[in-house]
């Protein structure tokens, strides 16, 4: 197991899904661990569901589409835990619709979320991790973000757009002990996508050369990975993590 002790990690969006798992596996490897919540009544009940299992994870508010409430995120965090080692930008969401239905608002929402959070929550952790000499930067992108998908130009482009922001600040602060990479996973049987009528769900697994949906668990054990010492040569890579679904 990874020995992240002493090290605080801040996961966006970390109550649910994907990010929670990651949190777990963090925390599991001694990290102080920190997400932020939009929804305090969903993110209370997480955090004592996460504390029957032996795990104190910190909760905040914060939008991560709004640099002011990021910026008083990490300072709040810096004041109340620590400078942030590792961060896991795994926020985002989803506003489907073909591009030629596409509003304005549909496609702000997605970017601001999955990509110009990258900017309002790294912006204030980078000076920290480089100054100290080691840091770790995740951010969770999407198959759909390498190979595109009907019905997603807004979130694709997003996704896309998150590797492009990982290749460039991984070669600004290489020298530095900080690593950026980009983790994209495939279909991983979330609430959400389980939720899909069982029938699409099996025309989506029938695509996957492994026969499965991937699990939350798997996608935060390479982040954990990622998150390591022995992780230290890797950086400005796109990890892909989709049972074969897509291979580059």
């Amino acid at each position: 197991m990874t020995n992240l002790k002493g090290k605080v990690a801040l996961v966006t969006g970390g109550t649910g899904g994907i990010g929670a798992a990651i949190c777990l596996r963090l925390a599991e490897a001694g990290a102080k661990v920190v997400t932020n919540y939009r929804n305090e009544e969903k993110a209370r009940k997480w955090q004592e569901a996460a504390k029957t299992k032996g795990f104190d994870i910190a909760v905040y508010q914060a939008d991560v589409s709004s640099l002011e409430e990021c910026t008083d995120l990490v300072k709040q965090i810096e004041a109340e835990i620590g400078p942030v080692d590792i961060l896991v930008n795994n926020a985002g969401i989803t506003k489907d619709t073909t591009f030629r239905k596409m509003t304005k608002e549909q496609w702000d929402a997605v970017m601001n979320i999955n990509l110009d959070s990258l900017y309002n929550v790294t912006k204030q952790v980078i000076d920290h991790m480089t100054s100290s000499g080691w840091g770790r930067i995740i951010n969770i992108s999407s198959i759909n973000g390498q190979k595109g998908q009907i019905g997603q130009t807004n979130y694709t482009a997003s996704k896309a757009g998150m590797h492009g922001f990982t290749m460039s600040l991984a070669q600004e602060v290489a020298r530095k002990g900080v690593t950026v990479n980009t983790v994209s996973p495939g279909y991983i049987a979330t609430e959400m996508v389980m939720a899909v009528p069982e029938e699409i769900r099996d025309k989506i697994i029938a695509g996957i050369p492994v026969g499965r949906l991937g699990t939350s668990e798997e996608i935060a054990a390479l982040v954990g990975y990622l998150c390591s010492e022995e992780a230290g040569f890797a950086t400005g890579a796109d990890f892909s993590i989709n049972g074969g679904q897509h291979m580059m």
